[in-house]
């Protein structure tokens, strides 16, 4: 059933006369339910042609030779009055019907430049699913979006204006809200198809992203006027080629008076000479994230790549061994690695291990069983005998926030072969036993000072254990808050650090070996390998 009505026929045949297609007419008309833009674009030519003859108070058909149906006023000549783009008015010309429909037809639409057109039809969404296609993506479901020429909103504000216009003489409204936004009217016919053809639900909360970029360099002037009215609205940004945002269009098109937009810009817009193209057609996926422990056993292994202007030091890292391996089987394009603190390259982390997430930005593959990660758990731990996972699991990015808490309010065991200068008995280190929450005031160790903002930070040694070995050795066993230099409180970084094993032992300290003996994050989930 034709969706405009017997109070619709001024208005969509005022439009259709300017060059507007049937769909921004339905726009302008109010038509909110999806039906009739489905329909093929020849069919709402036809349909529209017919609704328009019908009129029999203001539409007369005359035979002519060869026979040519005319639209005609009663008085033999529509008047409309809206101001050309000098600000002068301007009249409608009476035109041959099937002209109409023929230009209607061939030409792109004054308003929506074509959108609602020819990339509508079934051959466009081919094309565009032809291309997501051949990217080689995984994915259930998909949201589809799409970026608009911003003059099509100035192209859609006059011809609110024409139409409010002719309206008014009828003692009736539009509202800027009445009218059906192009990106909806554009979703309800597109969407049905791309689902048709894909064989997956278009979804709006899906990761996997298809968006298609349109453009019209033809009218791409069609905004500049506003940048002299409303110079305020138009504020160079970084990340912006053009000041011509949508945003700042319609934020120029609320503060323009009407009286002044009509005087720099034609109401009804003038008709294209040539259609919309689509300049972009691109897929995304969302970032996956991949979470677990890892072990460090090596005590010449960085846990980041290693590099001092410009020269690398060490050949690999933590993070390289384990993100490498996951970067290829998730065919990603990147990753982002993170873990709850981090050890020096000579330090070992043992025990539980340490927990970590990798960011995989862009991936192709996401479809993954639990046998899949636990072999490319396999597969991490097979290529390198300097680390090895464990826990391995697919995590939301909320779920990651969980291990960042764990940097500074969690608890961390270490275990230090400490070095004294003065020789030692057992009962010279046993009083560090007894001691228990040590406040301990940290400045800026002078190691991570180039990285880490000068401060003084006061940390928490919770406990301490010792194994006397000789003279100059013993091990020490310590539980402290997160975040506390285990180095520096051995060997008090020329005094930076107070109080430290040294100073309590009256003598020299130095550490040796340190390895980390647990991280206590409960994160992630541990599993049952």
């Amino acid at each position: 059933m034709f969706p405009l009505a017997e109070k619709d026929k001024p208005i969509a045949r005022l439009l259709f006369s300017t060059g507007t297609c049937p769909r921004c007419i339905f726009r302008f008309c109010s038509v909110d339910f999806h039906a009739p833009y489905k329909l093929p674009y020849k069919d709402l030519i036809r349909e529209l042609e017919n609704f328009l003859k019908t009129e029999s108070d203001d539409l007369t058909l005359e035979a002519t030779k060869p026979p040519l149906k005319k639209i005609r006023l009663q008085d033999g000549e529509a008047q409309i009055d809206n101001q050309s783009q000098n600000g002068g008015e301007m009249t409608t010309i009476v035109k041959d019907e099937n002209m109409i429909l023929e230009k209607s037809y061939l030409n792109a639409c004054n308003i929506c430049l074509g959108i609602l057109q020819e990339f509508c039809e079934k051959k466009f969404i081919k094309k565009v699913c032809q291309k997501v296609e051949s990217a080689g993506y995984e994915f259930t479901n998909l949201v589809f979006s799409v970026s608009f020429p911003p003059q099509l909103s100035v192209r859609e504000h006059a011809a609110w204006l024409l139409v409010k216009q002719e309206m008014g003489k009828q003692g009736l409204s539009l509202g800027r809200d009445d009218i059906v936004q192009l990106k909806e009217a554009y979703k309800w016919i597109t969407h049905p198809l791309f689902s048709e053809e894909l064989g997956v639900p278009v979804d709006g909360k899906s990761l996997f992203e298809v968006s298609v970029i349109f453009a019209h360099r033809e009218t791409d002037e069609d905004c500049h006027f506003l940048s002299i009215s409303c110079p305020d609205c138009f504020k160079p940004a970084k990340n912006k080629q053009s000041v011509f945002t949508r945003m700042a269009v319609l934020k120029a098109l609320d503060k323009i008076k009407e009286e002044d937009f009509r005087k720099k810009f034609p109401c009804p817009p003038n008709s294209p000479k040539g259609f919309c193209s689509a300049v972009e057609i691109e897929c995304a996926h969302g970032a996956v994230f991949v979470a677990g422990r890892y072990n460090k056993y090596s005590r010449n292994l960085p846990q980041t790549p290693w590099i001092i202007d410009g020269e690398r030091k060490l050949e690999s890292s933590v993070e390289e061994l384990i993100s490498n391996q996951l970067l290829t089987v998730f065919k990603a394009e990147s990753f982002n690695f993170s873990s709850s603190g981090r050890e020096d390259v000579d330090v070992r982390t043992l025990g539980n291990g340490r927990p970590f997430a990798v960011e995989l930005v862009n991936p192709r593959r996401v479809q993954f069983t639990s046998q899949d990660i636990k072999e490319l758990q396999q597969k991490i731990n097979i290529s390198s005998d300097k680390i090895q996972v464990r826990d391995l699991q697919l995590v939301t990015r909320e779920a990651i926030g969980r291990m960042k808490e764990g940097e500074e309010v969690k608890t961390k065991t270490y275990s230090a072969l400490v070095w004294t200068d003065k020789a030692i008995r057992k009962k010279d280190v046993g009083f560090l036993d007894d001691l228990k929450d040590l406040q301990i005031n940290q400045k800026t160790p002078l190691r991570v000072l180039h990285r880490r903002p000068l401060a003084v930070r006061t940390r928490i040694i919770h406990t301490m254990e010792t194994h006397y070995i000789d003279e100059h050795h013993f091990r020490l066993h310590l539980k402290t808050q997160a975040g506390t230099y285990i180095k520096e409180f051995v060997h008090g970084d020329f005094g930076r650090t107070k109080p430290n094993i040294g100073s309590l032992m009256n003598g020299t300290a130095d550490i040796l070996e340190l390895d980390v003996e647990s991280v206590d994050v409960d994160w992630p989930p541990a599993l049952n390998d």
